[in-house]
């Protein structure tokens, strides 16, 4: 791996964001949509990048100016960079990369709903994302069949009602939080309706591209509802957590919802304890506890992000070794069938 610093870029950063004073959903679309915009934003040049970029990908382009401004110019293997920046890799056909890893089409009941296992259920609330990062297990999944809009909802209403041993719903995507607010209430009011249900989940990348989307409106949205609520952010690097972001993480921890992180381990970004633990770390500030360290899922188009069963054992042997016991995630990968997240243990787990 070439190592990257865990530490603030301050001289080498692009600049501030230059859309702070804007809406979320102005700074959401005023992303760039292209490599080409992306590069010529960080005055990049494909031809001085030690690898080959392909801006003609299905699963397109979407990066937020808030998350370029965080981008080290000066390092064409910036972490961040590598998570949003599309390259002929994507394009190499590895045995058992496949569309659908996690063989979700099969657990998915509703349009918009995907009930994997018991007490819980996911619910796609959009399909869009403030960020499209070029890892993602769902960049194949078919998301004009699972539409939410007002028909499904009440068909998923019916479902949870006819489910009682269901008691928490996470709102995933795609990304919830690149819908409004008002699209928001509606689906968590209409889940508060089912007696059951009791807990509330979202997962949520957008704070890392957008982190004003954790709007003062966003927090009483959250607290002013029956369900007992948990936020999930996804965060791979200490470098996605400025003090913006932390400052408004700790809003909404002081606001009383429970606030985790998941990362995944990815080739040439997070490879490395060290950087896990400063990213750790840098959570516990921000109000975040670690939650789950994913083994990357085998999906096509991703296999140069894979790291395999033993470096990923190194790698949480170390972290566990070097971090207080409340701030080392649970290492886990995802089989289809199971009843829930398998643990890898370092000593007894094979590769799969």
């Amino acid at each position: 791996m070439i190592p990257v610093s865990a530490s603030t870029l301050d001289s080498n950063l692009i600049g501030k964001s230059e859309h702070s004073t804007l809406s979320w959903q102005q700074q959401m679309a005023q992303s760039f949509k292209s490599a080409g915009e992306l590069l010529e934003f960080l005055n990049l040049k494909p031809a001085d990048l030690p690898y080959s970029i392909d801006d003609s990908q299905p699963f397109s382009t979407r990066v937020t100016r808030h998350l370029a401004s965080l981008i080290n110019a000066n390092n064409p293997y910036d972490p961040i960079l590598l998570q949003v920046l599309p390259t002929q890799q994507e394009n190499t056909d590895i045995k058992g990369f496949v569309a659908d890893p996690l063989e979700e089409a099969t657990a998915n009941p509703i349009p918009g709903l995907i009930h994997k296992y018991k007490n819980r259920v996911l619910i796609i609330a959009h399909q869009a994302c403030a960020m499209h990062c070029r890892y993602c297990f769902r960049r194949h999944f078919e998301y004009q069949q699972n539409n939410l809009n007002f028909e499904n909802l009440e068909k998923i209403r019916c479902y949870l009602s006819e489910h009682p041993e269901i008691n928490e719903v996470i709102l995933s995507g795609g990304d919830p939080l690149s819908i409004s607010d008002n699209k928001l209430a509606a689906i968590i009011s209409t889940l508060n309706t089912i007696p059951h249900l009791r807990f509330l989940r979202i997962h949520s990348r957008t704070p890392v591209a957008i982190p004003d989307r954790l709007s003062d409106d966003f927090i009483n949205l959250l607290t002013n509802q029956r369900l007992t609520t948990t936020m999930v952010v996804h965060i791979n690097h200490p470098n996605e957590l400025p003090e913006q972001l932390k400052r408004r993480l700790l809003s909404l921890k002081a606001a009383g919802v429970n606030l985790l992180n998941q990362s995944v381990l990815l080739k040439t970004i997070n490879d490395s304890a060290d950087i896990l633990i400063e990213l750790n770390k840098k959570l516990f500030e921000a109000g975040v506890m670690p939650y789950y360290l994913h083994m990357p899922d085998k999906v096509q188009g991703t296999s140069h992000f894979y790291i395999d069963h033993t470096q990923a054992a190194e790698i949480w042997d170390k972290m566990q070794r070097e971090l207080s016991g409340y701030l080392v995630p649970k290492l886990v990968r995802e089989i289809p069938g199971k009843v829930s997240k398998t643990w890898v243990n370092p000593t007894h787990e094979s590769e799969y």
